[in-house]
Order: C-alpha cells, then sequence, then structure tokens
C-alpha cells in the first residue's frame, strides 16, 4: 500500500465505515484505523473532525477530515487516481446514474434495512421487510443493467453502486438470519446472489467484512437498547 498519512474514525459494525475501508483497500492506500467506543462515547477526535453530525466515518488525510461515506468514497476515488480502477465512471451518464442508484440505497434501501432490525413496532417491521423484499427485486434489475454481463455494478471491477450496496450485505444476512428468510435468492435475485458471491470473495472485501454471528449478538443488543429507550419515551 501507498500512503501513510490517513486515518479512519469508525467503528466494526457501521456498513457506513465499511464502504470507506473497502475503497482505500481498492486503491492500495495505507490507513490507520482508530475504532471509536459507539454508542458509548465519542472520542475528542471524532467531535473535533466531524462538529456537525457527529458521525462516523471520518477520513483524517493529512490534517483535513472529509465526512459522511459517500463523500468520502468520491474523495478516495479522485484523489488517488494512479492506483487501481476508477471507481466512479468516467462516463457522464453512467457516472450520474452510479450516483443515482447509490442515492437510493442510501436513502431508502438501507433505511428500511434498519426499520427492520430496530422498527417501533412489529407492523412497522413487516411494513420495512416488504420495502426491502421490492427493493431487492428492483436492484436485481440494476445490477443487470449496470453490470452489461459482468461481475459487479461496475463491470469488470468494483465500482460505486458495489461499494454503497455491499456494504450491507453482512446486515442482510443478519436479517436473514433472525428472520429465517432469504433476501437474496436463486428464486427471485439469481444475478444479487452471484454478484455477492463476488463482492465478498474480492481481496479489498473479504478482510475488512464483518463477522456475520458477531453482527447478530451486536444487533440484539442494540435492539433490546432502542426498545428501552423507546419504552422510556412513552
Amino acid at each position: 500500500m501507498a500512503e501513510s498519512n490517513v486515518l479512519v474514525l469508525g467503528t466494526w459494525a457501521s456498513p457506513f465505515v465499511l464502504r470507506v475501508k473497502i475503497a482505500l483497500h481498492l486503491k492500495s492506500v495505507n490507513y490507520e484505523n482508530h475504532e471509536e467506543n459507539l454508542p458509548e462515547s465519542k472520542s475528542d477526535l471524532l467531535l473535533k473532525s466531524n462538529p456537525v453530525y457527529k458521525k462516523v466515518p471520518v477520513l483524517i488525510h493529512g490534517h483535513n477530515p472529509i465526512c459522511e461515506s459517500l463523500i468520502i468514497v468520491e474523495y478516495i476515488d479522485e484523489v488517488w487516481t494512479t492506483s487501481a480502477s476508477s471507481i466512479l465512471p468516467s462516463d457522464a451518464y453512467e457516472r450520474a446514474q452510479s450516483r443515482f442508484w447509490a442515492a437510493y440505497v442510501e436513502d431508502k434501501f438501507s433505511t428500511a434495512l434498519r426499520r427492520v432490525l430496530f422498527g417501533a413496532t412489529e407492523e412497522d417491521k413487516r411494513a420495512a421487510m416488504a420495502e426491502v423484499s421490492e427493493g431487492m427485486v428492483l436492484l436485481e434489475e440494476v445490477f443487470v443493467k449496470l453490470s452489461k454481463g459482468k461481475a459487479f455494478f461496475g463491470g469488470e471491477n468494483i465500482g460505486f453502486v458495489d461499494i454503497v450496496f455491499g456494504s450491507l450485505l453482512a446486515w442482510i444476512e443478519v436479517i436473514e438470519k433472525l428472520s429465517e428468510m432469504k433476501l437474496i435468492s436463486e428464486a427471485k435475485t439469481p444475478g444479487l446472489v452471484q454478484w455477492a458471491d463476488c463482492f465478498s470473495a474480492h481481496e479489498a472485501v473479504k478482510d475488512v467484512s464483518p463477522d456475520v454471528d458477531k453482527l447478530v449478538e451486536y444487533a440484539l443488543k442494540l435492539g433490546a437498547r432502542v426498545l428501552k429507550a423507546t419504552a422510556a419515551t412513552n
């Protein structure tokens, strides 16, 4: 790896932090990982580096902090241009499409996933699961369109949509384990089945992806904390 003055503020369970790590690995950038003790506390460095949202991830390059995972991934792609292939397409229309579908995953799909796990009521969780199932079918169609018969949304190489959606795969497996329901299946999403296998096995991904069983334990503890907090406000 080629760089040493890079620091990532994050936490192991966050799919948003995972996006940053995957992008850095794709670009062969050496970085230091700073694990925040969330949600119990936030370091002074985090509060100083992201005073607006006070959230991870934060990428500190030199002395400059960059916040928000999608912005960080684009920053990495723009700064380390000589390392590996581009994360975003060079074609303007294809780049716009990648940003659109990444925004869909960020704004709608990942929100529905969170509601499946931590929704306020069982009715809300069921409605969110229906949204996730519909989203999977939609993303299957998007994969066929964007991949053009190749292994990834980005074609032959991992691209922007791959990183944004792929960072959620471990959490999707958590939901599958807890609900005993397959969200990515040969019957409904055969393209995504093959994509998920290729993505998870990639050198830039496999060493930084969280352990699913450990995530299940984390999700159960976090869910209990959310439930307790909800009960306290009612």
